[in-house]
């Protein structure tokens, strides 16, 4: 029981400054045009940390609870798959279909290609290629 109460912590700890950076973040609501992009640099730059901290840990063999912290609660609060599909379905819902199809393609891709890049960064900073 008393790792599960360190875990919890690492959990927690993780996800405050994941929600904290978020928040501050996006309570600019940046837009390029008619396009939302607050979230769209959420999700790209918490891949990118996704995709590093996922093959450091894997690869170095690091304790779980570095996943616990950073995949889970800092990528987890930070990424938002819900406030892309909202920004999505609210510019589908005003008329902005092109807009909204840009926003898909950029977060789907690029998140993809962050998470991506992120391994091949990490891979080269441990000389794992």
């Amino acid at each position: 029981m008393n790792s599960m109460k360190y875990d919890l912590l690492y959990l927690a700890a993780g996800a405050l400054l994941g929600a904290f950076l978020r928040y501050k973040i996006t309570g600019d609501n940046l837009f390029a045009g008619t396009l939302p992009i607050s979230v769209l640099l959420i999700n790209i730059v918490g891949s990118f940390i996704l995709g590093m901290s996922s093959t450091a840990v894997s690869s170095l063999g690091l304790d779980e609870r570095y996943t616990l912290f950073v995949g889970i609660g800092f990528c987890g609060t930070l990424t938002t798959m819900s406030s892309f599909a909202l920004e999505t379905v609210n510019l589908i819902t005003v008329g902005k279909l092109a807009t909204a199809f840009v926003n898909v393609i950029l977060n789907v891709s690029g998140s993809l290609g962050a998470i991506l890049l992120g391994r091949a960064v990490i891979s080269l900073i441990l000389g794992l290629v």
